[in-house]
């Protein structure tokens, strides 16, 4: 195709995709069913992934809970099946380890199935200012937030290829798009989780894998007890979100099939904010919105004791 006829049907697609974007906002996608998939959550003993595994579990799904965490693992099981749950099946597994994800993925196919729904939700946090972070909390934050999501899609991708259907989802977070005073590695794992989500589905889209879809949902704070004593500035302008919400947000996102989501709304504006304006104008906007020290009386789930 010569020059001009390519760059007329990219115009062209252009404004249907643009067109069918806006219609979207509009009428929004038919959820599409759940019943029946295999579905994996990583951090499944608490949080966002207790209560997608939940969720999951009421709409009929089979769900694999994994989590370091045993007695987390057992409190999400018997909850699911309280929801409604048929199959709920857990594993102690813990990410940052490769081998052992290899070795319970390899349990999961044989015990289970082969995995339809990949949701690489666990995440560990340091909080701490970058020459105060110890090399083991840095390396174990890589390992947990991002590598881990390589060794999943490592073992559970083929399966999804050979049948062109399955659903990639990665708990990213809004700090995965911005950087944040004393998150240095935390935001480095989760751009690095957006840009390896990204550039996997870009790869599936390539090889004609298009009933394999990705949603990576990039959340503000969640009241999970992981960023303990974090507040902004402007609370009402910025607030930190409730649990339920995210993990509702999340479902409906994932049922829809969308790409990205991002919580609150007001993100998209930040973020696009980012991407037009002068770095020192960036952080003006950073200081006004109390992004510089959210961080600063940070407690974590670990220190609240």
């Amino acid at each position: 195709m010569n020059f001009f006829l390519e760059t007329l049907k990219v115009i062209g697609l252009s404004f249907y995709y643009l067109l069918e974007s806006l219609v979207f906002l509009v009428v929004p996608r038919r959820k599409k069913n759940v019943s029946g998939e295999i579905v994996l959550i990583t951090g499944a003993g608490s949080g966002i992934g207790r209560l997608l595994s939940l969720k999951f579990a009421s709409l009929g799904a089979t769900v694999v809970l994994w989590d370091i965490n045993q007695e987390g693992l057992k409190e999400t099981s018997r909850l699911a099946r309280e929801n409604g749950a048929v199959r709920v099946h857990c594993y102690i597994c813990d990410c940052s380890k490769r081998q052992d994800v290899y070795r319970v993925a390899d349990q999961v196919k044989k015990e289970v199935g082969d995995v339809s729904i990949l949701i690489n939700n666990a995440g560990i946090v340091t909080g701490k200012s970058f020459m105060d972070s110890p090399d083991s909390l840095v390396e174990k934050s890589m390992e947990v937030n991002i590598m881990a999501h390589f060794w999943t899609y490592k073992a559970f991708l083929p399966a999804m290829m050979a049948s062109n259907h399955g659903h990639l989802v990665s708990i990213a977070s809004a700090a995965g798009l911005i950087g944040v005073n004393r998150l240095s590695d935390y935001c480095a794992s989760k751009f690095a989780a957006v840009g390896f989500a990204e550039s996997v589905d870009i790869e599936m889209r390539v090889l004609g894998k298009t009933g394999i879809k990705t949603t990576i949902v990039c959340p503000f704070f969640i009241n999970t007890g992981m960023f303990d004593g974090c507040r902004t500035k402007w609370p009402r302008l910025l607030p930190a979100l409730e649990q339920e919400y995210v993990a509702e947000k999340i479902m409906t996102a994932i049922r829809r099939d969308q790409e990205i989501l991002m919580i609150p709304r007001s993100l998209y504006f930040i973020i696009s904010l980012k991407q037009l304006l002068p770095v020192k104008l960036t952080v003006l906007f950073s200081d006004y919105f109390g992004s510089l020290h959210v961080m600063d009386n940070f407690r974590g789930r670990g220190k609240k004791d």
